[in-house]
């Protein structure tokens, strides 16, 4: 969100320190600084004149043509030697006349008193001089966040959500080793790929293995914000290491005892601080159920779990998910299953293991080929997999489905068999429709064959039956069952 900032200072030396500091804040858009109260009130006017003129007309607003709300800059600050109407008095008529506007008081007394009276006038912060890079930009974003919120509920338009704007992604495996770590980070680079703004966190805090995957040496990490109670975008910045791809990495600790120090309570104000800086927040919660990750999981927007077609794995994921719901974390018709290398001669198919969760199972499934995978993982640059690979065709598929990825290819999702790998990697061939069996294309059934009879009928990944199945009894996994 690119916030808008008017400064009003009458002292020439203070604006040009505002204005310094100001152009550095990222997103920020800073207009020259007003020197006194009436050139102030006199542009909040002319810019709100300027986005109703529509709405007076009797018409709304064109395309891209802001409303009387929208027009307005989200944050103002305010010198406390602005003249010549005294700056709590100023204060006081800017949330008077522009209540979607939100003021910040700059002054040298930050003390209880003056604080208290700033608001009650109606500011929303103060900033104490001399002026601190951290201290400006978090009462900055804090008014913005509150100016956005107003503005939701004034009319102005709904895409100014308060608060967190990314969309907070979480990867829990259903065990060790069905492939969560792999899941996370090719989600997080194809929607790197389509151009979003990305941080993929590491939150399996004893065992994390991200920067393994990518390759990467830094000696920070998110032990490194569990201690700070506001968190400043320059604090976030050194401590997310910005890789190659274009991916914020917020990595485990390498000391896995240090993990302890990342409760519940630094968890959502980390992920808070990162839902307000990038578009997509991918989060490797591993396969361990700590406060952490388990308040991520709360959080998420999407709840992935990982597991792969096996009885230990499957069971392991409903155990999992009973978990979640024992400690009221998360519901299992909530999350969203993603079973990993699969086979077309798997005994547990994805419609088996959706009714022994409870949870949805996306219809994205991964394919087993860890050839193509074993030199990115031996070399640990999972970024230079091979487009071609089906595997990571499958997991840019399913970025598609999950609204991580918007382009052709992810909206055609699997409406095409061309949009869709193969389990074995081979391409199919195209079925030319009235074409008789046999033809060309793909074989028919054999002469005389029954409909629904045959190895080959069903669906494409029907369950394969084993001798008990086929005489009524149980399989070797009983969804119904204790797992």
């Amino acid at each position: 969100m690119t916030i808008r900032i008017l400064p009003a200072i009458g002292d020439p030396d203070a604006a040009r320190a505002v204005s310094s500091l100001l152009h550095q804040l990222p997103d920020a858009e800073p207009a020259p600084a007003v020197a006194d109260s009436a050139a102030l009130l006199h542009a909040l006017a002319d810019a709100a004149a300027q986005g109703a003129g529509a709405a007076a007309a009797g018409a709304p607003p064109a395309a891209g043509q802001p409303s009387a709300v929208e027009a307005l800059p989200e944050v103002v600050l305010v010198h406390e030697r602005i003249g010549p109407t005294p700056a709590l008095e100023l204060i006081r008529e800017v949330a008077l006349r522009f209540p979607a506007v939100g003021v910040v008081l700059i002054t040298t007394d930050a003390g209880p008193a003056l604080f208290s009276a700033a608001m009650d006038a109606g500011a929303r912060g103060i900033v104490g001089m001399p002026l601190g890079y951290d201290e400006l930009a978090a009462r900055v974003q804090a008014a913005a966040q509150w100016s956005a919120g107003v503005r939701v509920h004034l009319g102005g338009s709904p895409e100014a959500a308060p608060g967190p704007a990314g969309t907070l992604v979480t990867v829990t495996g259903a065990k060790g080793g069905v492939g969560t770590t792999v899941t996370a980070v090719q989600l997080a680079l194809a929607a790197r790929a389509a151009g979003r703004s990305v941080a993929l966190v590491d939150l399996d805090l004893q065992s994390g293995d991200v920067a393994s995957y990518l390759d990467v040496q830094f000696r920070r990490s998110i032990v490194d914000l569990a201690g700070i109670h506001d968190i400043s975008v320059r604090v976030l910045q050194d401590a997310v290491h910005d890789h190659h791809t274009g991916l914020g990495l917020l990595l485990a600790p390498e000391e896995g005892e240090r993990g302890e120090e990342v409760d519940d309570r630094a968890a959502r104000q980390i992920i808070g601080a990162l839902r307000s800086r990038y578009e997509v927040v991918l989060v490797d919660c591993g396969s361990q159920m700590q406060s952490a990750n388990a308040a991520a999981v709360e959080l998420a927007d999407l709840a992935l779990l990982v597991t792969t077609p096996d009885v230990v794995a499957v069971r392991a994921a409903k155990r999992q998910v009973r978990l979640w719901d024992r400690l009221q974390i998360r519901k299992a018709e909530d999350t969203t299953t993603v079973v990993n290398r699969l086979t077309r001669n798997t005994e547990i198919q994805p419609p088996l293991v959706a009714k022994a969760t409870g949870t949805q199972v996306a219809r994205t499934h991964v394919p087993a080929a860890f050839k193509e995978l074993q030199p990115c993982v031996d070399a640990g640059r999972m970024q230079d997999l091979d487009n071609r690979s089906t595997v990571k065709q499958a997991l840019c598929a399913l970025a598609g489905e999950l609204g991580l990825v918007d382009s052709p290819a992810a909206r055609q999702g699997r409406g095409s068999h061309r949009a869709r790998p193969t389990l074995t990697g081979r391409k199919r061939k195209a079925i030319t429709p009235g074409a008789a069996p046999g033809s060309g294309g793909v074989p028919g059934p054999a002469p005389g064959a029954a409909s629904g009879a045959g190895p080959g009928s069903g669906t494409r990944f029907g369950v394969r039956r084993g001798p008990a199945a086929a005489a009524g009894g149980q399989g070797p996994f009983d969804p119904s069952g204790e797992g």
